[in-house]
């Protein structure tokens, strides 16, 4: 039987008026930092660790906190940056499409906190069939448990948030707001018009901190996406078709004005952006089905465990322990049923029919259940970061759109599309949210928490959360822009996922899609799920799952190559590690410290993004230089310095003594 941390006859004070507020301040600020990154690189990791280490560092300046407490505040704020995730991959699509020309406050905010409380309701009978009985691992929950004991007996872990966080600030600084340097090293080159050669490396610590975060694995196969389409599938076209044809078909689509200097550089960024990079959505949408039928048994497991909890009704309160409380299934019950208001009169706004809407509004509460008892297991199985929730939503939509198709017809495509991305932008937020909130309710009960605060703790990240999420977008759609590149804005943030999204829901209605190019990376993913079937078969540790192929196929080049050193020098740790014959607990405190350092780059880049942002708005300018300053190697060297400092400190964590 399980030993918590803290014993159930033990009583701390858990759910605290200052537990509620930093937990709260912590969802914003790590949900906005979320957002950004989100849209910047396609790509977002789990906050639980570096909210639980902020949490330790902030309730230390009180003497009666407790390791409980500060629980609730990381369950909070990771509440904050899960929820994040499920908006900027579904809802920024509705203003890259021109349905939307901002994002609308009322309905972007109802459907963020309509979204995560249903994730939050859907997770409460999951917690007792997954974590209880199946004892399923979660591994990001086991680990924040783990760092909030250590944080318990005095560890000093936060200096490695801080440290990252100021250096990926500073770096975004001289980058983006003083010009000292460029932000990304790219060469190309065009031999007798036909063969194309290119490379380009985004310099953005962060970048390398997800990749770092992520693993050698996931790193590579996004990189691989990025070989085939950059090394392998644009020389192809450009040498099939000829340069004067594929700078013609450029034109026409108003990439550019005439045939005439068109910079390799320029060519390459334009070919992809026009054509190459759906080679992403062909492989994301066989990766989304694929993702339905490879968690069958998964899914009719955690269905028929979530049904089985529903239909047990409330708990004997006197005689439950108080690490088994969850809140009760008729207020669950109750809640979904007032979640269901608010998100069917949205949907009628857009679909403008009562029977559809309600069909609609059914069919998100069914595929929010469905999906957040996929993501809830998968956390459980295999981790938040390896969750397929792209994948379930690209299905969600697609399945969407074709019933709206079938029901409304094509005469009004715009709206029909809208209404697809609506109800997966619900679905989305609800499964981003059952997956993270697994990993910290299994840290709870690893430290014996009562489940029904964090429950309530959750409830109130995604409420923080969703109510400055609309201005942080709108405040990035004015100073940078989202998605398609515009004069104002030519190096918009590329959300990636919710272009991809948009591009289904749009293509389902007669939108204009290379469906050739679609079919292509279709056929590539179907191939990349083959040889993932056969290493899974061979008991090989290297796998493909095919998502992540996908999304390196979407990028551009220069971010999946920063991802891939990010994962190299994981790699690089790992085998040191082995190597040195570094002590299991030693190599896990290193980790730590590694993961500290990445997360704070990760979060000192993008909140300092979000300032620079709001600075723009203003019409203030700090430029120094334009870029030239530095010329083009202080960049790389900065960055390469940084890479030496994450390598060395991981180290030399690894020798302190415990």
């Amino acid at each position: 039987m399980h030993k918590p941390y803290i014993s159930p006859e033990t009583k701390l004070n858990e759910l605290t008026f200052r537990s509620i507020i930093i937990g709260a301040l912590l969802s914003v600020v790590l949900g906005a930092a979320n957002a950004y990154f989100g849209l910047f690189s396609g790509l977002t990791v789990s906050a639980s660790i570096p909210a639980a280490v902020i949490s330790m560092a902030i309730l230390k300046a009180f003497k009666n906190s407790n390791i409980l407490e500060n629980n609730m505040v990381q369950t909070a704020a990771s509440a904050g940056e899960s929820l994040a995730a499920g908006v900027i991959f579904t809802i920024p699509a509705l203003v890259i499409m021109g349905y939307w020309e901002e994002f609308n406050y009322i309905e972007t905010t109802l459907i963020s906190i309509c979204g995560g409380v249903l994730g939050v309701l859907f997770t409460i009978p999951l917690r007792n069939a997954l974590i209880v009985k199946e004892k399923l691992m979660f591994p990001e929950g086991v680990a924040t448990a783990e760092v909030l004991k250590t944080g318990e007996t005095g560890g000093k872990s936060v200096k490695y948030l801080i440290y990252g966080s100021l250096i990926g600030g500073l770096f975004k600084l001289g980058t983006e707001a003083l010009k000292l340097w460029g932000g990304v090293y790219e060469k190309a080159t065009l031999l007798n018009q036909k063969a194309y050669l290119y490379f380009s490396l985004n310099l953005s610590p962060a970048l390398v901190a997800v990749g770092y975060i992520v693993g050698l694995n996931i790193a590579s196969l996004v990189f691989m996406g990025g070989v085939i389409t950059w090394w392998i599938a644009m020389p192809a076209y450009l040498s099939f078709n000829g340069y004067a044809q594929v700078a013609a078909e450029l034109v026409e689509a108003g990439k550019f004005v005439s045939v005439e200097g068109i910079s390799p550089e320029a060519l390459g960024g334009a070919l992809w952006s026009a054509k190459m990079r759906y080679l992403g959505v062909g492989a994301m949408i066989v990766g989304g089905l694929w993702a339905l039928i490879s968690l069958k048994s998964a899914l009719t497991t955690a269905f028929t465990s979530g049904v089985k909890a529903f239909k047990a009704g409330a708990q004997n309160v006197s005689e439950t322990l108080r690490t088994e409380l969850d809140t009760p299934m008729s207020w669950v019950l109750m809640g979904i049923g007032i979640m269901i208001v608010p998100v069917f009169f949205i949907y009628l706004t857009i679909i403008r029919d009562v029977p559809v809407t309600l069909f609609m509004a059914l069919l998100m509460v069914l595929a929010g259940f469905l999906f957040s008892a996929v993501a809830g297991y998968m956390a459980g199985l295999v981790g938040s970061s390896n969750n397929p929730i792209s994948g379930v939503t690209i299905a969600t939509i697609l399945s969407t759109a074709l019933l709206l198709l079938l029901l409304m017809g094509s005469s009004d495509p715009s709206r029909g599309a809208a209404g697809a991305i609506l109800v997966g932008a619900v679905v989305c937020c609800a499964a981003a949210i059952a997956g993270d909130n697994m990993q910290d309710l299994k840290a709870g009960y690893v430290l014996g928490a009562t489940p029904r605060n964090q429950q309530v703790m959750q409830m109130i990240g995604v409420v923080a959360g969703a109510l400055l999420i609309a201005p942080v977008l709108n405040l990035l759609l004015t100073s940078k822009g989202i998605g398609n590149p515009t004069a104002e804005h030519p190096n918009p943030l590329t959300a990636p996922q919710a272009t991809l999204m948009m591009s289904v829901a749009t293509g389902i209605f007669g939108g204009k899609l290379p469906w050739t190019i679609i079919s292509v990376g279709g056929g590539i993913g179907a191939l990349i799920i083959t040889a993932d079937q056969y290493l899974k078969k061979i008991g090989s540790n290297f796998r493909m799952p095919v998502l992540a192929v996908a999304v390196g196929l979407y990028l551009p080049f220069e971010l999946d190559s920063s991802i891939f050193v990010g994962g190299v020098i994981a790699w690089m740790l790992d085998r040191s590690f082995k190597k040195n014959k570094v002590s299991p607990e030693n190599a896990d405190k290193a980790s730590n410290a590694g993961l500290l350092i990445a997360s704070g780059l990760i979060t000192g880049e993008a909140l300092m993004g979000i300032m620079i942002a709001l600075i723009a708005t203003f019409g203030l300018d700090f430029e120094l230089s334009d870029g030239t300053f530095g010329g083009s190697l202080l960049g790389p060297v900065l960055l390469f310095l940084i890479l030496v400092y994450l390598y060395r400190s991981v180290v030399s964590a690894s020798k302190d003594k415990l």
